[in-house]
């Protein structure tokens, strides 16, 4: 009996010994704080521009640093002019003062019914938690020495105070929200691409944070306390 020969289907073509899966989607990356940081600024102008209420504004800022992948973030601009192909878009990483993204453990400070300063010539961490309760908080970046571009500051104050201060010739940024309180950030944007950027992110209860430039002061020689820093 002859059996009816079926046409075989053609297989795929074998993957290149050697080689490894493909990539997950971008979605499913775990998001960075820079990542987080840019979502932030297309929020930041998405209320400015009146596309968003205070109300909303507050409540995507709070769910994107909550996120923890990019897929997370995307819903929340997904609205918004440019949406996440805005928030996506990186600038140039190189630069003279270390990575993009802090690292190193967090430097924490906390005022309880008391004050705490931090002032002079110190070296900023990569990150920063202040805490507030009928408290008083003061940073002073005037004179500190920065050993990586991006400094961010978590700054909560509940009935308390929060001041920060900057030399002009950095990058400072900020997102945060006040409820019954003030939450200030003055911006600056440095005309040195390779200058250190300040984020600060607050959340003011019945208190007050401020970030802002502190007039006539200034890095001096701020590329090559950076470089002899790092040994280059």
């Amino acid at each position: 009996m002859d059996l009816q020969k079926q046409p075989q289907q053609p297989q795929p073509p074998a993957a290149p010994a050697g080689t490894t899966p493909a990539e997950p989607a971008p979605a499913g990356i775990r998001a960075s704080d820079a990542d987080r940081d840019r979502f932030a600024d297309v929020l930041r102008e998405a209320v400015a521009d009146g596309r968003l209420t205070a109300e909303e504004h507050a409540e995507r800022i709070d769910l994107v640093y909550r996120a923890k992948t990019v897929g997370e973030l995307e819903p929340l601009v997904r609205d918004l002019p440019g949406g996440a192909g805005a928030a996506r878009h990186s600038v140039a990483s190189s630069h003279a003062y270390g990575p993009d993204v802090p690292a190193g453990p967090a430097d924490t400070m906390v005022a309880v019914f008391s004050s705490s300063t931090r002032r002079g010539r110190w070296r900023v961490a990569g990150r920063t938690n202040a805490f507030t309760l009928f408290g008083s908080i003061e940073i002073d970046l005037t004179e500190s020495l920065f050993g990586q571009r991006l400094s961010v500051i978590n700054a909560t104050s509940i009935f308390g105070n929060v001041e920060i201060r900057v030399p002009e010739n950095i990058s400072l940024r900020g997102s945060g929200t006040g409820f019954f309180g003030n939450f200030e950030v003055v911006t600056l944007e440095s005309a040195d691409p390779e200058a250190p950027v300040v984020v600060v992110n607050g959340y003011s209860v019945f208190g007050n944070i401020e970030a802002k430039p502190r007039r006539g002061k200034l890095i001096a020689n701020l590329h090559d306390q950076l470089r002899k820093h790092f040994g280059r």
